[in-house]
């Protein structure tokens, strides 16, 4: 029963604690259980709170019993990335040069997450300060995969990529600015959505050029949409949101009639064989669905790895330290990139945010030509061991892992709403995603897509549940 609870969808829980067939406390005892379990193989949690979600979980069923209005989230334990601050726990970012004390008050994301009833069990591993798409930070060591131990579960949203595959409840706050929703879900065989940029408020506001986001990691895309409902609207403290509240779309007809791109490598990225075969028979499961998918190549592809490195690297200088102390507390790979990586003057990079702002307006008049959604691999590359930023395979060697990222960051740069659904394992039993991507503000359209795909290509979880 406490597995059964554990690994129900959110909509399901809160349903249950509604009706009073379950307690939240039932449902949060089962989730801490599963997590017990998994947690010493994935290593998932910089903080996990018990106490405090067992806190949350006994208000939220005295609220049950007086008749209280309950919100949608009502009685679901969720938990939170890292890098957003939870009211009473610290906010370390995967570094040891971060403030150990703890936040004063929740970030406006996870406020609304609390307020809608969710019961917060902890802060989730990053990236030392999400530099980097693999698991592993100098303050928590290693995330690992739950599919292989040893390997990587992507980054830098680790921890809940990894706790949503493994079936450590439904929902986990996840950060994307080149990637890092969308390439731990595809590790992992979770689904991943990056919603239009300004859709969640992201306080403080991250002076790196408008990439990152806030999104949710889950396993439903339903799931995922109410989370992100929850979470959307304009809030005072982040001039960038957006009016109104995320809204899903009718489930209709699917995808029938939609126009589909589909780019195996947006014109010059490298893919691994069975990533691409996967992703192809993706592409081949939605025009079964009735819509025409058509391969393509986006004239505006080759011109982003230029763009991401200069403006990747610039905002991430701020984190190299003034002495060798400091140095020798950072990641050694994250050092590397400070280090060696692009330094652009004040006048180079004011000249590559105005490219960027070329790109983003071409990758909108392209989607504006015709194309109603495209397709593509959410990485090069599957899952491969910790403690490197890129598999064995793809020599040279260093901190560069953006050279198989080459599917993300452009929809970071383009402010466009991306979601990574999964399509399948590699012969070596490795989850694979497929990268489903819209225009601005058509990220109803792109969730509605995803969960049309997932209905008909479902994605098991159970051999790797059953260990």
């Amino acid at each position: 029963m406490s597995q059964d609870l554990a690994t129900l969808t959110a909509r399901e829980m809160a349903a249950l604690v509604r009706s009073r067939q379950a307690s939240a406390v039932e449902v949060t005892e089962a989730v801490l259980a599963r997590m017990e379990r998994w947690e010493p193989r994935l290593n998932a949690f910089v903080r996990l709170d018990p106490e405090g979600a067992r806190e949350a979980a006994r208000a939220a069923d005295e609220a049950v019993g007086r008749g209280d209005p309950l919100g949608p989230l009502h009685g679901v334990p969720i938990t939170i990335k890292d890098v957003q601050a939870v009211r009473g726990l610290p906010t370390r970012r995967g570094s040891r040069l971060s403030d150990p004390a703890p936040a004063a008050a929740d970030a406006p994301a996870v406020a609304r997450l609390r307020a809608s009833g969710a019961v917060i069990l902890g802060k989730t591993t990053t990236t030392e300060h999400g530099w980097t798409a693999v698991s592993h930070n100098p303050l928590t060591g290693a995330t690992h995969n739950p599919w292989r131990h040893g390997f990587t579960s992507g980054g830098s949203s680790c921890g809940a990529a990894a706790l949503a595959a493994s079936g450590c409840g439904p929902l986990h706050l996840g950060t994307d600015g080149a990637g890092s929703v969308r390439l731990p879900s595809h590790f992992c065989g979770a689904v991943g959505f990056k919603p239009t940029f300004g859709t969640v408020p992201y306080v403080p506001v991250p002076n790196n050029g408008s990439l990152s986001h806030i999104g949710p990691i889950a396993r439903d895309v339903a799931d995922a949409e109410l989370m992100l409902e929850v979470m959307s609207g304009a809030h005072p403290a982040d001039y960038t949101t957006l009016p109104g509240r995320y809204r899903p779309a009718p489930a209709g007809d699917g995808v029938r009639g939609l126009r589909i791109a589909f780019s195996p490598d947006l014109g010059h990225a490298r893919v691994d064989p069975a990533v691409a075969d996967l992703v192809a028979a993706g592409a081949k499961v939605l025009e079964g669905l009735g819509a025409s998918v058509e391969t393509v190549t986006p004239p505006w592809g080759p011109a982003g790895p230029d763009l991401i490195r200069g403006l990747w690297v610039a905002p991430l200088l701020p984190y190299l330290p003034k002495d060798e102390a400091g140095e020798a507390a950072l990641d050694p790979d994250f050092l590397a990139c400070l280090k060696t990586g692009p330094r652009l003057s004040p006048s180079e990079l004011n000249a590559v945010q105005g490219r960027r702002l070329a790109y983003a307006g071409e990758v909108g008049t392209w989607f504006d030509g015709g194309w109603d959604l495209l397709v593509t691999p959410s990485a090069s590359v599957a899952s491969f061991p910790v403690g490197q930023q890129r598999p064995d395979h793809w020599a040279p060697p260093g901190w560069d892992w953006l050279a198989w990222a080459e599917f993300s960051y452009p929809f970071n740069l383009s402010h466009s709403p991306a979601v990574s659904v999964p399509c399948g394992l590699t012969p070596d039993g490795l989850p694979v995603g497929l990268q489903i991507v819209g225009p601005r503000h058509a990220d109803a359209l792109v969730m509605r897509a995803a969960k049309a795909f997932l209905a008909a290509r479902p994605f098991g979880y159970e051999r790797v549940w059953a260990g």
